[in-house]
C-alpha cells in the first residue's frame, strides 16, 4: 500500500538532481501573499521546478519577479526563475461552460489553470502555446 504525502507531489529525475514539485491550490490558499512567495522562492531556490495549481495574483508575480532579481548577482548561480502560465481559453466557449466555469471557480476557490515556475539555471527556455507549455532543461 502507498503511503500518501501531505504536502505536494514530488517527483525526482535521479542523476539531474533536478526535482518538480506539484503544489495544489489547498497547500497554498491560506497563506497571505507574501508568504505564498517566500514558499514559491524557497522552492525555487532549492533547485525545484514548481507546478502549482492555478495560478497566482498579478501583484505575486511581481513581487516573485522583483525579489529574484534581487538575489541574482548575490547568490551563486541563480539567474533568476522563469515562469509561465497555462489557462483554458473560454472566450470562444459557450454560455454553459463559461457559467461552469465561473461557478466551479467561485465555490471551490480553484482556477483551472496551471502554473510552471523554475529556476533560470535549470530551465533555459518556456514555449507556450494555448494547450501546452515546452520546457527546455539544461544545466
Amino acid at each position: 500500500m502507498a503511503k500518501k504525502k501531505k504536502k505536494g507531489l514530488k517527483a525526482k529525475i535521479k542523476g539531474k538532481g533536478l526535482t518538480i514539485q506539484f503544489i495544489p491550490h489547498s497547500e497554498i490558499s491560506d497563506l497571505k501573499s507574501g508568504q505564498r512567495v517566500k514558499k514559491i522562492l524557497d522552492l525555487i531556490l532549492g533547485h525545484r521546478i514548481i507546478i502549482l495549481q492555478g495560478r497566482l495574483k498579478t501583484e505575486e508575480e511581481v513581487r516573485l519577479i522583483e525579489d529574484t532579481m534581487a538575489l541574482v548577482g548575490h547568490l551563486k548561480n541563480f539567474k533568476g526563475v522563469e515562469l509561465a502560465v497555462i489557462q483554458p481559453e473560454t472566450k470562444n466557449a459557450s454560455f454553459f461552460t463559461r457559467a461552469k466555469e465561473a461557478a466551479a471557480k467561485a465555490l471551490s476557490g480553484i482556477e483551472s489553470a496551471i502554473t510552471i515556475i523554475g529556476p533560470a539555471s535549470i530551465v533555459k527556455e518556456m514555449k507556450k502555446d494555448p494547450k501546452k507549455i515546452e520546457l527546455m532543461l539544461g544545466k
